[in-house]
């Protein structure tokens, strides 16, 4: 665990102060009555944090680093989509709501907290059960994989790893904290949504995996494009910026690996584009489930290990198996 560790923790405290910093420029900003000057002053917030995060962190181990790069990133990519929101509907969330949604929600949709503090919403605590049973199979299939690693089984440790993690953070806590933000009158909901029936990776990456992803792409980067892009263009741009925070989360904390998480992100965009161009045709992939099932997990799990590459998970993934 010492990857996850700071080597001074004068280090930690000032990572702390540069993330309560982004969180303030990001709500002022987000209340710039300019469009252009807002959206000008949200995007150079995010390369400033990213910068800054990056500096700070340079000398630090992987797993401490990918955390800092990370946090300030996405801190700084609220301001973003609350500049894009209001743009683009009008909504001004108020202090309390904003911090809630920029310090305890992934998701990157800000109007779902224009409610909160007011009734509490139908569904919270299935959200919440249903996020304490995932926990807990992550948590169980985690430990599994260090007994794996442990025996020598690297190979096995790595797979089983890999998706315990996902249960523990992507189907449990962040369901629980769903739920929770229901309870309390915001319009949460899961972020990932059975991505093993998707049909297609248009539905894959559009409506079943990673939303908040999904929605800050959308609101930062497909929506304003799309207009001057077209579709296929505004697409196309969504991927590539995929790729490259992509490798901001996954080389960049590691400085190894460069290009292969753009690689397969790329790779991602021109499958989509063709499935795109079969549905045009009257041939959509998601026709047959079998068949769309069968081409989405193919194209997610085999090139995979361009994703997650070996230098990262030596410095950031099997760290946390055992020293």
């Amino acid at each position: 665990m010492t990857a996850y560790l700071p080597s001074d923790p004068g280090v930690a405290w000032a990572g702390a102060a540069l993330l309560v910093l982004t969180l303030a420029l990001g709500f002022v900003i987000g209340r710039i009555v300019s469009p252009k000057l807002a959206r000008m002053a949200a995007w150079g917030l995010a390369a400033l944090a990213l910068v800054g995060a990056e500096r700070l962190t340079a000398g630090e181990p992987a797993g401490f680093r990918m955390l800092g790069i990370l946090g300030a990133l996405l801190y700084a990519m609220k301001a973003v989509v609350s500049v894009e929101e209001r743009i683009a509907s009008g909504v001004l969330l108020s202090p309390l709501r904003w911090l809630a949604f920029a310090i305890g929600w992934p998701g990157m949709r800000p109007s779902l907290f224009a409610g909160l503090g007011t009734r509490s919403l139908p569904g919270g605590l299935r959200l919440a059960a249903n996020g304490a049973v995932r926990l807990a199979a992550g948590a169980l299939l985690f430990l599994a994989a260090r007994r794996a690693w442990a025996g020598g089984f690297a190979l096995l440790a790595t797979a089983l790893a890999l998706p315990a993690l996902s249960l523990m953070l992507h189907f449990g806590i962040f369901n629980l904290l769903a739920g929770g933000w229901r309870q309390l009158g915001a319009r949460c909901d899961a972020l990932f949504r059975a991505p093993l029936r998707s049909r297609s990776l248009t539905e894959f990456w559009g409506r079943r995996w990673n939303l908040a992803f999904s929605e800050m792409t959308a609101l930062g980067i497909y929506r304003p494009l799309k207009p001057r892009m077209g579709r296929s263009g505004a697409t196309a741009a969504a991927f590539l910026a995929s790729g490259l925070l992509h490798e901001i989360a996954i080389s960049l904390p590691v400085n190894r690996g460069f290009g292969l998480p753009l690689c397969y992100f790329a790779l991602h965009g021109l499958l989509r584009l063709a499935e795109q161009a079969l549905e045009r045709m009257g041939h959509p992939i998601s026709r047959h489930a079998w068949i769309g099932r069968t081409w989405t997990l193919f194209w997610l799990v085999l090139p995979l290990p361009i994703l997650f590459h070996r230098p990262f998970l030596a410095g950031v993934v099997w760290p946390l198996l055992g020293d």
